[in-house]
């Protein structure tokens, strides 16, 4: 028999764990008192972690920590560039009343600019650039060591190329409305785009399945570490 020694915090952890598990898997009987405070305890914890990682992280050492030599040379650059976020984020409180709330607009105005570039330019250069070159360096056959070697990556490069383009094809903005509002295309754009429906049902499908895989892996690590506590309790 395995004998573990657990400290006083172990077991207090454990247990907590073992009950938070259990209020969550009481929603299988329905919606109930359990399952509701498991889920504002896990909201209230995450919303406090990332409070603290963005002060200890970022308030503190970027903005509070340079304080005290602001106060010493306020005409430095290196000040001035304190000063502007510091307004800026003193400026987003104005949000919380209406009557100033148009303070806190140029500095909103300012973090979804900042957003928006950010995400369109870490798609631009993490996902369409990497996917057409995965796509064109599927059909270059002497890089894949000639053309025996070479066909199964052709089929995939293929496979990859429709998709993309037969996916793009659905997405056709540009494409006119009918009279019942569903967009209206020539017959050839409009079997692309049914068989782009095809890729995207399968894309969709394969992310369920994803989904599904990870919840059910992490259901059987919470049963797997639910069944241990109560052996190494009763000391099975």
């Amino acid at each position: 028999m395995l004998t573990i020694a657990l400290t006083s915090a172990e077991i207090i952890s454990l247990l907590i764990g073992l009950f938070l598990t259990l209020m969550v898997f009481s929603y299988l009987i329905g919606d109930n008192v359990l399952f509701r405070i498991a889920v504002y305890l896990f909201i209230g914890v995450a919303s406090g972690y990332a409070a603290a990682v963005v002060v200890q992280y970022v308030l503190k050492p970027k903005l509070l920590d340079p304080i005290p030599s602001l106060l010493n040379d306020p005409l430095q650059l290196a000040s001035l560039m304190i000063i502007v976020p510091f307004v800026l984020s003193l400026s987003l409180f104005a949000k919380l009343l209406p009557r100033i709330s148009w303070m806190g607009s140029f500095a909103m105005a300012l973090l979804v600019g900042v957003g928006a570039a950010t995400a369109v330019g870490g798609a631009v250069v993490g996902t369409l650039i990497p996917q057409v070159r995965a796509s064109a360096g599927a059909f270059d056959i002497q890089a894949l060591g000639g053309l025996p070697k070479a066909i199964p990556g052709l089929v995939e490069g293929t496979v990859m190329l429709l998709g993309t383009v037969l996916t793009l094809a659905y997405f056709q903005f540009t494409a006119k409305r009918a009279a019942d509002g569903s967009a209206k295309r020539n017959a050839i754009l409009e079997f692309m785009a049914w068989l782009g429906r095809i890729f995207i049902a399968i894309t969709f499908g394969v992310l369920f399945a994803g989904v599904y895989m990870a919840a059910l892996t992490a259901m059987i690590e919470r049963l797997s570490s639910m069944i241990n506590f109560i052996k190494l309790v009763l000391g099975l």
